[in-house]
């Protein structure tokens, strides 16, 4: 009886290890699943389907993991990162765009993802565009994989300029060209306006750009305050106030640039090449090309990519799914077929449908725009950069401060905030 009472002891003791041990092995597995959490802002609202199949083809490679999304609008996705991540409740996986992503690696709170690359023998950072993959690397180490850049350029409404007998803009326009012919093509009894550029941050360090300044130094000191920046910024200023040939904040009555566009009341829009399956349908034929410089060309290039939380303890299948959405050919056939911005792949076969689909016809310029990108600055604390920033250039808009005392007030600002 004794024996058969520990006979019994032991294989119930075995059945509750048995059981301990499947509950607590790997990464947080359940039924021999690890569950993990991407949190996205790029795919809302428009490309939620887009996201849905990638995680799908995902989950058919890996069928061990399953991710589960929560998106977020741009607006309030970062300020709900925070407050996650400071909560310790961070996403175990989550998006990133490049002029954020300095603040975060500089933190602490991402993973430093050299070493899952060194081991996977499924990746190679060869197939990515390597301007667009270092760009998430920080002090030498990789936090963050890109999964896809985009840039902005003219936009322009071919049915405005063959009405208006102005001639479309070229690869060589300068500003004095874009602003010559937005004279002729705004009229201003139809609410039709020549050009509209955001006299914003996030448009105004591509601007300076063009007139060979700099908002930051190589080290991340601010040089805001120079002659360069200056007229820089009175150019954009100037369309609005003096020449009247964009639309003031007032004048566009809440509705959106794109919309205005898409109404057929700018002549030249200047946006990103993400707008190309919203315009699609638009009412005119419309075509792009690059933009106009000063002293010299300049063209954004924003990358967007995912990074894995320092937090989690499910970082290798958090970094199987951002090398997934970075590099994989299924996740860039999808985004190509959607017009999804561009993935920062380098295989030409697949991005060729990309250059052959229209509207537009001059494709080619997204590529040509390559050769004179201008990063976003860098600095930490971009976002109070930015809010302040934009801040200020409505106080211009508005006739409260002249630009150069805007620039002025800024140049104290940036070193304070950069002192934080």
């Amino acid at each position: 009886m004794k024996k058969r009472f520990t006979l019994l002891f032991v294989l119930v003791l075995a059945v509750i290890t048995g059981l301990v041990g499947c509950s607590s092995s790997g990464e947080g597995k359940e039924n021999g699943e690890t569950e993990i959490t991407y949190y996205s802002f790029s795919a809302s609202p428009n490309y939620e389907d887009q996201l849905a199949e990638m995680v799908e083809a995902f989950e058919k490679e890996n069928p061990d993991i399953k991710v589960n999304t929560e998106l977020a609008a741009y607006d309030e996705y970062f300020t709900k990162l925070q407050t996650r991540i400071a909560g310790d409740n961070a996403p175990d996986v989550f998006e990133l765009n490049y002029e954020n992503f300095v603040q975060y690696a500089s933190k602490g709170t991402l993973t430093d993802l050299s070493e899952f690359i060194e081991e996977d023998d499924n990746f190679d950072p060869s197939q990515l565009n390597e301007e667009a993959f270092k760009a998430y690397q920080f002090d030498g180490k990789q936090y963050g994989m890109v999964e896809s850049f985009s840039n902005v350029l003219t936009f322009y409404n071919k049915d405005l300029f063959d009405a208006a007998g102005v001639e479309y803009p070229t690869a060589d326009w300068t500003w004095e060209d874009e602003r010559a012919a937005a004279e002729k093509l705004t009229d201003s009894s139809n609410n039709v306006w020549g050009t509209y550029a955001p006299v914003t941050m996030n448009e105004y360090f591509k601007i300076a750009a063009q007139n060979g300044g700099q908002i930051f130094d190589e080290e991340g000191n601010p040089t805001i305050n120079t002659s360069e920046n200056l007229e820089a910024l009175e150019y954009m200023i100037d369309n609005v106030t003096e020449y009247k040939i964009a639309p003031s904040p007032a004048e566009m009555s809440g509705q959106s640039p794109e919309d205005l566009f898409k109404n057929g009341q700018l002549a030249i829009l200047h946006t990103g090449i993400w707008m190309f399956e919203a315009f699609k349908d638009a009412p005119f034929a419309w075509d792009i090309q690059l933009e106009a410089g000063n002293t010299q060309k300049a063209h954004h290039f924003f990358a967007n990519g995912l990074a894995v939380s320092e937090q989690t303890d499910k970082k290798e299948a958090a970094y199987k799914f951002a090398a997934f959405m970075s590099a994989s050919e299924e996740v860039a056939k999808i985004r190509v077929d959607a017009s999804w911005e561009l993935p920062a792949i380098t295989d030409e076969e697949i991005l060729s449908p990309y250059l052959e689909k229209t509207p537009p016809e001059n494709r080619k310029a997204v590529f040509e725009a390559l050769d004179t990108l201008v990063l976003p600055p860098a600095v930490d604390n971009w976002s109070k950069v930015s809010d302040v920033t934009n801040q200020e250039f409505e106080k211009a808009l508005n006739g409260d401060k002249t630009p150069q005392e805007v620039l002025e007030t800024l140049e104290t600002e940036y070193e304070s905030i950069m002192s934080e």
